[in-house]
């Protein structure tokens, strides 16, 4: 937008097939790239003889999945649980990136959130005393989930991060948060290496190999 710059746009890149290249200049044997942060997206080398869409059989061609949209045909529907779909429905785009909003850091702080919400409504978590800042759609992030995962977070430091949402908790309050943050974000990354190896199996199988040698180029900031 600046009159004294003189750039001549070439291409524009989707940031997924981005970290690919850029990862892929470094290491040639890079065929995968992930994004995993605020979002979640991913893409592969094809064979050009599978890309319908566009005419020859040679070579082989970037494809970005959008696999944040992956279940929203309900193929997700058996392993979505009652958090997944009230996050679903409460979003702005209900119905939509099912995938996304069960793995990336936009949501998994909203999920913990959650989870904390019913367990204290319960009165099994903070001696049954939901406060107004608990309450609060996305008031507890995933920067929370990642502090109180870090491996530097003591009692002490759980319970001055749980302070932010004016909760007093025992020390096995702290236990059980600490615990429902890492199922969470292990879930997370499950997924994620579940998603991986589908694409790894699909490179595998259309080159008919009995073992895949590649590299995964990985973004994860926000």
């Amino acid at each position: 937008r600046s009159s004294d710059l003189n750039i001549d746009v070439i291409a524009i890149v989707n940031d997924t097939v981005g970290t690919l290249m850029s990862c892929g200049y470094l290491d040639h044997g890079c065929e995968i790239g992930l994004i995993v942060g605020t979002g979640s997206n991913a893409c592969y080398m094809e064979e050009m003889q599978n890309v319908e869409s566009i005419e020859g059989d040679e070579g082989r061609m970037c494809v970005n999945m959008e696999w944040g949209a992956f279940g929203d045909d309900g193929a997700l529907a058996d392993i979505q649980t009652e958090f997944d779909r009230q996050v679903d429905r409460e979003s702005l785009n209900p119905g939509k990136q099912s995938f996304e909003k069960m793995i990336s850091g936009m949501y998994m702080g909203e999920i913990v959130r959650l989870i904390l919400l019913r367990l204290t409504e319960e009165g099994l978590l903070f001696q049954g005393r939901a406060t107004p800042a608990l309450q609060t759609k996305g008031k507890f992030e995933a920067k929370h989930v990642s502090a109180i995962e870090e491996d530097t977070c003591d009692v002490a430091t759980l319970k001055m991060i749980l302070s932010k949402f004016d909760l007093q908790p025992s020390d096995q309050d702290c236990h059980s948060v600490r615990l429902i943050c890492s199922t969470v974000s292990t879930r997370s990354a499950r997924l994620c290496a579940a998603g991986l190896a589908a694409i790894v199996s699909r490179i595998q199988k259309n080159r008919d190999l009995e073992e895949l040698h590649t590299t995964v180029g990985v973004d994860r900031k926000s």
